[in-house]
């Protein structure tokens, strides 16, 4: 199997499931039980988010937990603007955004609120005049992601929040999901920002969202005793505990990891700038991503058609619900390319000989998916 669709979930790190089942064994109180079983799963729980917090550079008290990213930016988007209403009913966001931004963001319009997009420049970057220019006395929230996860377009979080300061009303929300693991993210920049452990080597069903102390938001979810007043819930001990292994382990040889990964980006492209495809990820992207479009091919095709050759490439991202990608369609405004674009994520763990079977097997099906008028 050759995969190469880490950025949609990456396979979990066998310490990361070995954490989880010792947890799950040795582990069995509830956290919120007074009992010495329920106390030794708190400890755990607290020393785990003392490590999570300490590797991020933020407070333990800043970290919400939550099931994944889609449930955090839910929460820091419908959680600020019910609770800040009477600061005004103005958002603004981007073009590149991920589902659970932007259908959180509709839902909101429904109930009055104004959503705007800014520009975005050739490269796919937030245009920084325009965002100055469409900043209100009455925008509740801003929320940019800081990095695509269709193209890898990496923004400039520190210019932006200098903007967004410039209203110390405005909440700053960044969806960080693909950056983590990826990138060292300054949290000091943003009010909030979103996390999924799936997306570095660890369980699916846990993440969290980090809200700078002092900021209150309304939570979604109430009832029940929790590590926050902001979400309610049991506690989940193994993912948690397995939350902090993860952590750890992606940004270890951190350095290392990425310089493989940036020499892997150079030689995918290479070998793809042979061929008749459009790389649509430029210099201003994580070398994590290579979105690239396909003439006459439709991408579902050539998934499906790689797929039988046990190799797993992505469409649009795998939360998506359009019939093409908003996200080419912003930096390139060619529909043809947006409905024929794939998505090559890669990983420290991708090796030179599984992109030269990628290409092998890619060359052939775009010689003979084309014969077919696919």
């Amino acid at each position: 199997m050759i995969y190469l669709d880490y950025s949609a979930t990456t396979p979990v790190d066998k310490e990361v499931i070995e954490t989880y089942a010792k947890v799950c064994e040795d582990f069995i109180g509830n956290p919120n039980s007074l009992h010495k079983l329920g106390l030794e799963a708190k400890k755990l729980i607290d020393a785990s988010t003392s490590q999570i917090a300490k590797i991020l550079g933020v407070k333990e008290s800043e970290i919400i937990y939550t099931s994944g990213s889609s449930e955090s930016n839910n929460t820091a988007i419908k959680g600020v603007c019910f609770k800040y209403q009477n600061r005004g009913k103005h958002i603004i966001t981007t073009e590149l955004e991920h589902s659970s931004i932007i259908a959180p963001l509709q839902f909101l319009q429904k109930q009055g609120y104004e959503i705007d997009f800014v520009k975005l420049d050739s490269k796919g970057q937030v245009d920084l005049e325009d965002l100055k220019n469409k900043l209100r006395d009455d925008t509740v929230l801003v929320t940019i992601a800081s990095v695509n996860s269709e193209i890898g377009i990496k923004q400039d979080l520190e210019a932006i929040s200098k903007i967004v300061r410039q209203n110390p009303k405005t909440i700053f929300h960044s969806d960080v999901t693909q950056s983590i693991g990826k990138d060292k993210i300054d949290f000091s920049l943003l009010d909030m920002a979103s996390i999924s452990c799936q997306k570095f080597y660890g369980m699916k069903g846990i993440g969290c969202l980090i809200k700078k102390e002092g900021l209150q938001i309304e939570p979604l979810i109430h009832g029940g005793k929790s590590t926050t007043i902001f979400r309610s819930g049991t506690p989940a001990t193994p993912l948690i505990a397995s939350f902090a292994k993860a952590l750890r382990l992606v940004y270890d040889n951190y350095e290392e990891k990425e310089e493989r990964v940036r020499e892997i980006n150079t030689y995918l492209k290479e070998q793809l700038k042979k061929t008749n495809v459009s790389i649509n990820s430029n210099e201003k992207c994580i070398p994590h991503i290579v979105n690239l479009s396909i003439p006459n091919i439709k991408p579902e095709t050539m998934q499906h058609a790689l797929e039988e050759h046990d190799i797993y490439v992505s469409t649009q991202t795998a939360c998506s619900t359009g019939e093409y990608s908003k996200s080419v369609y912003a930096i390139t405004n060619d529909v043809d390319k947006a409905s024929h674009s794939i998505r090559i994520s890669l990983s420290y763990k991708t090796t030179k000989e599984e992109i030269d079977e990628f290409m092998k097997v890619f060359k052939q099906l775009l010689s003979s998916l084309n014969i077919k008028g696919e």
